[in-house]
This record gives C-alpha cells, structure tokens and sequence, in this order.
C-alpha cells in the first residue's frame, strides 16, 4: 500500500508527541487527531464541529470533552474507559484506529518508520517541537514527500 502525505503527518506528529512526554498510546492518539486536523484544514472543515460536547458521542463515551495542549497546539480529549485520547469531528482517535488507518499502510515496516520518525523529531530542540508552526515549517513540511516515497518503498 502507499504511505501518503497523511500517514507521514501521523506518524511525524505522534513522534513528536512522544518526544514532549505524552505516553505511546496518547502519541499516536494525538498523531492520529491531528493528521485529521490538519487534512480538514485542508478541505476548509466542511464537516468538523466547532467544539464537540457530549451528544457528538452518542454510547461512545459518556466523559466530558476537555481540552490538552502540546506545546501551543490545543486539541480536544475525552475519556474512554479509563484512557483520555484526543477527539475530532466527533470521534475518538484511539490505538486501534491508529492501527487501521496509520499502521495498516506500512504493512512489516510500521516499527522501523517509527524508529524513524522518533529519531527525527529527536534531533530538534524542543522550542521547534513545542511550536506548532515551526513543527510544520522545519519538521514536517520538508520531508514529507521524501518519507512517503521511502516509507512506501518499506512497505512492499
């Protein structure tokens, strides 16, 4: 399968989240949340709610929406179970769905992408890190095509 442009995102935004101390499993939420984030921003949030409030979840969760930060990047939270992960649109951004969407695409390759990308985001200052535009700007933005092209060439 291809890696695309959002599979990069995911991957780069969790490292990055792993890199500023959020545990694995709220990393990948985070990176999941904000590849979303980002490809609505894309298309001009056609179909993303302001803020999301209880009645977005439906049986989902029954928590409260709060809001976390990483760096000056806010993202919205809500609990299921006994794990927080990040929300868009109305839906949680859990492990599992980080899996089908993000990991799925790099079939075998999936950990050394990962080895990758941390050692990536390992090499800057956590000012860049904590920035959400110099994230963009320095990090992901200049090699995201590169990584696609290599990280599909992995998968095969």
């Amino acid at each position: 399968m291809k890696v695309g442009r959002i599979q990069v995102m995911a991957v780069l935004q969790a490292a990055r989240a792993r890199e500023l101390g959020f545990s694995e499993t709220r990393a990948k939420s985070w990176g999941l949340n904000r590849a979303i984030f980002y490809a609505a921003a894309k298309r001009g949030f056609k179909h993303v709610t302001q803020r999301p409030g209880r009645e977005h979840f439906g049986k989902k969760t029954d928590a409260k929406v709060g809001e976390a930060f990483l760096g000056n990047e806010m993202g919205y939270t809500a609990r299921k179970g006994t794990r927080t992960y990040f929300v868009i649109g109305g839906e949680l951004q859990t492990e599992t769905d980080f899996k089908h969407q993000i990991e799925s695409r790099f079939g075998n390759a999936f950990s050394r992408a990962w080895r990758e990308s941390l050692t990536i985001v390992h090499q800057y200052p956590k000012d860049v890190l904590s920035s959400q535009t110099q994230f963009f700007t320095e990090v992901y933005r200049p090699r995201r095509d590169e990584l696609a092209s290599k990280w599909t060439e992995m998968s095969k």
